[in-house]
């Protein structure tokens, strides 16, 4: 079970979090933090969300998938600086946009690839104001590059790389649950479904979907490894700390990786 599975009729139920403290800002590197928000349930599966935030240097704040819009947490970022970009990273991952765009309504939406279908066919009103493409828009390019990884029948991502911290962010592309913080039923769920830590990886899946588009994934991949992240943050489980472009590589071994990395 992954959450690509959660396409279809998903009930969503709030859970356990499961990385504490939630809803807390923690520092990555500077001007990089990290907030682990509630755990939701797909199919009785909890998933972990985590959004990042970036602080560019126009003093702007950039949030990541953003979690839920708890008071404490909208004033901490608030004194951070500006909200001025919600970003929605893929198709999935939009709940608590509207929370975020009422709290801050100059803050604009960014759309990925086929998310505005996915929320309007949900019922879920959001009010987009731009879309992702396969470049930096001029709000954080020199800052944060991003590409959209193409090649599936069943999900689009847009990948981010803040270059003055060498943090790679990811959403679904990998996973990494740990076995401890499951429910006994669920991590024999998480060890099918190839997202189990340390071997933490992309949801079988949605691995399944670049069939026949390998070399494309590979591509991508050999970019994101040439980057040279030290860290990987993951919208759900573990993140990787360090030596994260070994870890890409580790994670993405299934793969046959281009004998050297595209240029940026």
């Amino acid at each position: 079970m992954t959450l690509a599975g959660g396409r279809g009729r998903a009930h969503l139920r709030e859970m356990e979090p499961l990385y504490q403290p939630v809803f807390v800002l923690k520092p990555v590197a500077e001007d990089v933090w990290i907030v682990d928000g509630s755990a939701i349930g797909f199919y009785g599966m909890p998933f972990t969300t985590r959004m990042t935030v970036v602080r560019l240097r126009s003093g702007e704040l950039w949030l990541h998938s953003p979690v839920a819009a708890d008071p404490g947490l909208v004033a901490a970022v608030a004194a951070l600086g500006r909200v001025g970009h919600l970003v929605s990273p893929n198709w999935i991952h939009y709940a608590w946009l509207p929370d975020w765009k009422r709290l801050f309504p100059e803050a604009v939406v960014w759309a990925s690839p086929g998310v505005r279908e996915r929320a309007a066919g949900r019922g879920v009103e959001i009010a987009w104001d731009a879309d992702l493409g396969p470049e930096a828009p001029e709000a954080w390019a020199g800052e944060i590059g991003q590409r959209i990884v193409t090649g599936s029948r069943l999900h689009v991502e847009v990948v981010f790389f803040h270059g003055a911290s060498r943090t790679l962010i990811l959403t679904d592309l990998i996973e990494n649950f740990e076995a401890g913080r499951l429910p006994w039923p669920m991590r024999a769920l998480a060890w099918l479904g190839g997202v189990l830590h340390p071997h933490g990886g992309m949801p079988r899946d949605i691995r399944a979907s670049f069939r026949g588009n390998r070399a494309e994934l590979a591509a991508h991949v050999a970019e994101m490894i040439g980057w040279g992240p030290e860290r990987v943050i993951l919208a759900h489980g573990r993140w990787f700390e360090r030596e994260g472009a070994a870890e890409l590589a580790r994670a993405f071994a299934w793969l046959d990786l281009p004998g050297q990395s595209l240029s940026r």
